[in-house]
């Protein structure tokens, strides 16, 4: 096999990984829904319990559920991850990386309002809205799934897949723009493209400290870092009655 036709494959099964996953999660969350409706407790009525219980099945049954599959149909083990518990450097890289995502994101923020685009808004965001204690729940379960979930798959098994036939700075933005592109699935209203490239440039920051520092929990703990502050942000403009 070309070179070329080992980078389209990768391509390929990378996306259908990423794509695969979703509907993976559609199902859980369909027979869950359907199994607590039979007990008496309905989740189409209850936004805020519908993605408490979203959350676990997708970032924390499926995403895991399906990298840890996918390796063992591969026979090539755990170790294809890279993974092991902090030193104090790699302290440092989550520190750094951490306020590096906060600077991206306010500098995107200025130039999206200042070329007037519109910015869709995530599901959690209006969910929120109604029901503000949800982002409180969000809050710890960005560090126990949300971040670990979502880096196991897109980090470690996409993009370390991608990086099997691709430089790996290529593989970085390969499997970042992955990463945005299954992100519209969760966007309301217009400015979804301005979305995605926010959610693009944030992901590129992730896939490299996990290039740089060759270890899985540093992007892990930047992620579930910068979003438990983001909701915990929202919270705080919520119960204070601002805009978001």
């Amino acid at each position: 096999m070309t070179n070329g036709r080992q980078q389209i494959r990768a391509v390929g099964i990378t996306l259908g990984i990423a794509l695969g996953s979703f509907v993976v999660g559609a199902i859980f969350l369909m027979l869950v829904s359907q199994a607590l409706s039979a007990v008496g407790i309905s989740l189409s009525d209850r936004p805020a319990l519908r993605l408490g219980v979203s959350t676990v099945l997708l970032q924390g049954v499926t995403f895991g559920g399906v990298a840890l599959f996918y390796l063992q149909t591969r026979d090539i083990g755990l170790e294809f991850i890279r993974v092991r518990v902090p030193t104090r450097r790699d302290i440092a890289w989550v520190t750094g990386g951490f306020i590096m995502l906060l600077v991206a994101v306010r500098a995107l923020s200025a130039i999206i309002a200042y070329l007037g685009f519109d910015h869709a808004s995530n599901q959690i965001i209006e969910v929120g809205r109604e029901e503000p204690t949800v982002f409180l729940v969000l809050i710890p379960l960005s560090f126990l799934l949300v971040g670990p979930g979502e880096e196991l798959l897109f980090r470690g098994l996409i993009q370390g897949t991608l990086r099997e036939s691709f430089h790996p700075m290529r593989a970085v933005v390969l499997a970042s723009l992955i990463f945005a592109m299954v992100h519209v699935f969760s966007l309301q209203g217009s400015g979804k493209l301005v979305y995605i490239g926010v959610v693009f440039t944030l992901a590129l920051v992730l896939g490299v400290t996990y290039e740089l520092t060759d270890n899985l929990a540093v992007p892990a703990l930047i992620h579930g870092a910068y979003n438990a502050v983001q909701f915990g942000l929202a919270y705080y403009t919520v119960t204070q009655g601002t805009a978001l």
